[in-house]
């Protein structure tokens, strides 16, 4: 029997790097649809030969969309920015982009189409993200009726971009911040809440979203086992880089200069060098509204349960890679002590 071919969208990012390793495990033949095929090709060792290729493709221009999904059993869109650079705006990449691959999609017969959206999604938020998502959400079922909708919360990995962002902060400075809304010593001044969700959870997820077509028309969301504050991931940071800085409560107001540093600095590369600038220590004004917003389960949808998937805390795997922003003596006594059985 043939083996089913799934191609994904963003297959080399964050996400779709452990979507790709997991569909290839478990016996699909995967094509990676990317704009850049030779930064994908770290990706070859996770299947046998041949059986992870490469396509280069845009979500926003139809025709390689198109020429990418030819034959696909599965198709999954991965894809999504942060920040809107040029023409990769909110809406070219979650909106019309997604349209362009669900449409592609049922036009190519695939079975299964897998859309990530976010958790907050929503066409009445204050976030032009959130609202991007919800109209992505609302043009992919417009093409594909029967589409997965995802929306995870916040995804933890060794390559994300939230645990490892406050690891560098604790690493570089000689206290680590967080925004809350009241009092940061109130019983609840510890800001915004979360609901992090491990990457291979989702992963895992997706993959049996594409095998079982008992998920066909269903949205998810996608979150951990426990509701954690801002205070408590910066807390968890400290813990696991071991470098025991002071946690200090500042007011979204602290956050303007930030934001006018790196929308000018971001302008400014643009429009003399053509380069696009992401300094993750310099948010927009939209990444400020989503953290201020927070990512919770809703509890009106199913989730990983639904998959039969028991959620990873962040507190059994950031440690893990967050190691690498300790102090090398640390991780020397560590290994000493290792070795003599302390």
């Amino acid at each position: 029997m043939a083996q089913k071919l799934a191609v994904v969208f963003g297959g080399s990012g964050f996400i779709g790097r452990y979507v790709v390793r997991h569909l290839a495990a478990a016996g699909w033949r995967v094509r990676v649809a990317v704009r850049d095929t030779q930064k994908a090709q770290f990706l070859k060792p996770a299947g046998d030969l041949g059986q992870v290729s490469f396509v280069p493709a845009s979500v926003t221009d139809p025709a390689s969309v198109a020429a990418a999904v030819v034959g696909a059993d599965a198709v999954v869109n991965l894809v999504g920015i942060l920040l809107e650079v040029g023409k990769r705006t909110f809406k070219a990449v979650h909106v019309d982009g997604a349209a362009n691959v669900a449409a592609a999609a049922a036009q190519a017969g695939a079975t299964t189409l897998i859309h990530m959206s976010a958790l907050g999604a929503d066409e009445y938020s204050t976030s032009s993200y959130a609202r991007s998502k919800a109209a992505g959400e609302k043009a992919v079922r417009g093409a594909f009726t029967q589409a997965i909708i995802f929306r995870p919360c916040v995804v933890f990995g060794s390559e994300d971009g939230f645990f490892n962002l406050y690891g560098l902060i604790a690493q570089t400075f000689p206290f680590i911040p967080f925004f809350t809304n009241t009092n940061p010593q109130a019983p609840k001044g510890g800001g915004a809440s979360f609901q992090p969700v491990y990457v291979g959870d989702v992963a895992s997820a997706i993959l049996q979203a594409a095998s079982d077509g008992r998920h066909a028309g269903q949205t998810y969301e996608l979150g951990g086992p426990r509701v954690c504050t801002m205070r408590d991931i910066v807390q968890l940071v400290n813990q696991a880089t071991m470098r025991h800085r002071k946690i200090i409560g500042l007011p979204y107001l602290f956050a303007w200069p930030l934001i006018i540093a790196g929308t000018v600095a971001r302008w400014a590369l643009h429009l003399v060098l053509r380069i696009s600038f992401q300094a993750p220590l310099l948010p927009t004004a939209d990444q400020v509204k989503l953290l201020k917003a927070g990512s919770v389960l809703s509890g009106k949808l199913p989730g990983l349960e639904a998959f039969g998937i028991a959620p990873t805390a962040p507190d059994a795997v950031v440690p893990t890679y967050l190691k690498r922003f300790r102090p090398l003596q640390q991780n020397k006594r560590l290994r000493v002590a290792a070795r003599n059985g302390a």
